[in-house]
């Protein structure tokens, strides 16, 4: 098998799995501007073609949106495919270090809260979606 077709499949599944959940994906630098630019909160996916991201991350991502207080706006970026995109969005993420998979709860373009990798790998799907929800208890409203 020719690993760089298998790795399209991948990144493939991957970005289908978080947009289908209703994520808007930024593929660029002005994408990410004009997406955290938008008032109210915005969670963010760093999503990612490891084990962790597709195994707990993006089910959990897609899971914890299920609930009665939730983010105006939800988006990701894809660490490794659209590097000037997560670069951007990472430069929203002030006093935490680069880190993926990964979530960042915004509001108005400012840093709020974030779930870094080291809160994902090892974790079930269960238990990120639950540490969302509790980041949505504090910061969001009732939809």
């Amino acid at each position: 098998m020719d690993f760089d077709l298998f790795m399209q499949d991948v990144v493939k599944v991957a970005r289908t799995d978080i947009t289908e959940a209703g994520y808007e994906e930024a593929r660029t630098a002005e994408e990410v501007d004009e997406a955290l630019s938008r008032e109210g909160t915005t969670l963010v996916m760093v999503n990612s073609t490891c084990g962790c991201a597709g195994g707990v991350a993006r089910p959990a991502a897609g899971n914890a949106i299920h609930y009665d207080k939730r983010p105006d706006h939800l988006l990701t970026v894809f660490a490794g495919q659209d590097p000037e995109a997560t670069e951007r969005a990472r430069t929203y993420f002030e006093g935490f270090a680069p880190s993926s998979p990964s979530f960042a709860l915004l509001k108005d373009g400012k840093i709020l809260a974030m779930v870094e990798r080291n809160q994902i790998e090892g974790h079930s799907a269960m238990d990120v979606s639950a540490k969302l929800q509790s980041l949505f208890d504090q910061y969001c409203e009732e939809v």
